[in-house]
C-alpha cells in the first residue's frame, strides 16, 4: 500500500547566519528533529541562499555523496583534489567524499545572492577514493519532460554516484499530466517543487514543498501552474 510523508515549505527548519540563510527539510547542524532525520538514503536537502561575495570556507566531508544544484547565480568550488570550477544554473555537481575530502564554495558574484540546493545521500560503498564530477543539463531542449541528471551508472545521462539513486528534473507548462515510473519498486521517491504548484498522486504541492512516497510503482503529476520539479528516487533501507 502506498506510503507518503509531506513536508510543507513552511515546516522546514531555518538557519540564518547572516551571510547564509538555509531552509532545511531534514535535521542538519544545530537543527534537530527526530521525525526529520532522512528519507531513505536521502539525508540532507538544504535550500540555501548565500549573500554576494560570501560562502563556505574550507571544511571536510567523508563517506557521503554530496550534490549541488545551482538555481540562481554561480558558485565557485575548490577542493583538496585540486578541482577549481564554477557551478551555474543548468549544472549539477557531485562529490563522492569517500575516504575524505576538503572543499570550499563561494558566491562568485560580489553583489547578488546565489541560490542552490545542497543534497546529501548515504553511499552504498564506504571509503571509496574521493571523486568530483560536474555536468550540464538543459531543460529547454526537452520541454514538458523529465531529464535524468543523476544515476548509479557512469554511462548514463548526468552525473553518477555510489548509490542506486536516480534524479530527474524538468520544467512544465500548466495543465499537464505526467506519469513517471520508478526505476525500482523497492525504492522511494522524493518530489521537490522548485517553482510553481502541482498535484502528485492526489496531493497538492506548492513552491518548495516536498513529498516522499514509497511502496509505489509510479507517480502521476498534474501541473496546476507552470512548474519546475526535482525528483529524487532513492533506496529506502537506510
Amino acid at each position: 500500500m502506498a506510503q507518503s510523508v509531506l513536508h510543507k515549505a513552511n515546516s522546514r527548519s531555518v538557519a540564518d547566519h547572516g551571510w547564509l540563510k538555509s531552509f532545511q527539510t531534514f535535521s542538519f547542524g544545530g537543527n534537530y528533529n527526530p521525525e526529520r532525520i532522512q528519507f531513505g538514503a536521502l539525508r540532507v536537502l538544504n535550500d540555501d541562499y548565500i549573500d554576494g561575495g560570501t560562502g563556505f570556507g574550507e571544511h571536510p566531508h567523508d563517506n557521503m555523496e554530496i550534490i549541488s544544484i545551482v538555481l540562481e547565480g554561480a558558485l565557485k568550488h575548490e577542493d583538496s583534489m585540486h578541482n577549481v570550477a564554477v557551478i551555474e544554473p543548468g549544472e549539477i555537481q557531485v562529490m563522492s567524499a569517500g575516504t575524505g575530502i576538503y572543499h570550499q564554495e563561494y558566491n562568485r558574484d560580489e553583489q547578488h545572492p546565489a541560490k542552490f540546493l545542497q543534497i546529501w545521500l548515504f553511499p552504498n560503498q564506504r571509503n571509496v577514493t574521493p571523486r568530483y564530477q560536474q555536468e550540464r543539463y538543459d531543460t529547454t531542449l526537452l520541454p514538458n519532460q523529465f531529464i535524468q541528471i543523476l544515476s548509479p551508472n557512469p554511462d548514463d545521462a548526468g552525473v553518477w554516484i555510489y548509490q542506486d539513486a536516480w534524479f530527474h528534473i524538468g520544467e512544465f507548462e500548466a495543465g499537464l499530466k505526467i506519469d513517471h515510473p520508478l526505476k525500482h519498486a523497492e525504492n522511494g521517491i522524493y518530489v521537490f517543487v522548485i517553482k510553481g504548484s502541482i498535484q502528485v498522486n492526489g496531493q497538492d504541492l506548492a513552491e518548495r514543498d516536498g513529498l516522499g512516497l514509497w511502496e509505489i510503482n509510479s507517480l502521476e503529476i498534474n501541473t496546476l501552474t507552470e512548474a519546475e520539479i526535482l525528483l529524487m528516487e532513492v533506496p529506502m533501507n537506510y
